[in-house]
């Protein structure tokens, strides 16, 4: 059976950091790489972090039904997991390791069921959630405060996922995330 792996958290709890880990340890998991109308940050590059492109050019895969699930996050900021990249990703014999927003993993855990692994990742609290994101410098505070507000939300969405795993030690929570795909892909 053709397995996926989803990985969803409130941004700055860590999800990132815990899926390249996860890919370091399990040489049988690859990275699907998702669509996204937002501007690349930092040192992210086109077709390794995401597909960069335009909202016109995402609303035409939309009308294609090139996406396994999608959704617009902010007005015109569009991400979404395209049907090609999980198929591209089988066909090598690989599992298919996802880096996605809560509702995206939410709306892949449906899509996929029984396939599906699906792991939130629970910051260990708002306030440690606020100063990661200020201390990776990547958004500005207005940015930063609308994650924050969000992140609230999407917290509520936890109990929707097959695992929870709290990111208060780094170490702690890769050695939990190794054994929950270990159990997973031997199954």
């Amino acid at each position: 059976m053709n397995k996926v792996i989803i990985f969803s958290a409130p941004s700055g709890s860590g999800k990132t950091t815990l899926v390249r880990h996860c890919l370091e340890v399990f040489s049988e998991l690859e990275f699907s790489v998702s669509c996204t109308t937002r501007n690349p940050r930092g040192n992210e590059q086109n077709g390794i972090d995401y597909h960069f492109i335009s909202p016109d050019e995402f609303r035409q895969k939309i009308s294609e039904n090139a996406f396994v699930e999608f959704e617009e996050v902010y007005t015109d900021k569009y991400y979404g997991t395209l049907k090609s990249e999980v198929e591209r990703i089988w066909n090598t014999g690989k599992t298919v390791i996802f880096d996605v927003d809560v509702k995206g993993g939410v709306s892949l855990k449906k899509y996929f069921g029984d396939q599906a692994l699906s792991i939130f990742i629970m910051p260990p609290s708002i306030e440690e959630l606020e100063r990661r994101l200020v201390s990776r410098a990547t958004d500005d505070a207005e940015t930063i405060r609308t994650r924050v507000e969000k992140a609230s939300d999407e917290m509520t969405f936890k109990d929707q996922f097959d695992k929870i795993v709290v990111n208060n030690d780094l170490d702690e929570a890769k050695s939990s995330v190794e054994q929950l795909l270990k159990n997973f892909l031997s199954a």
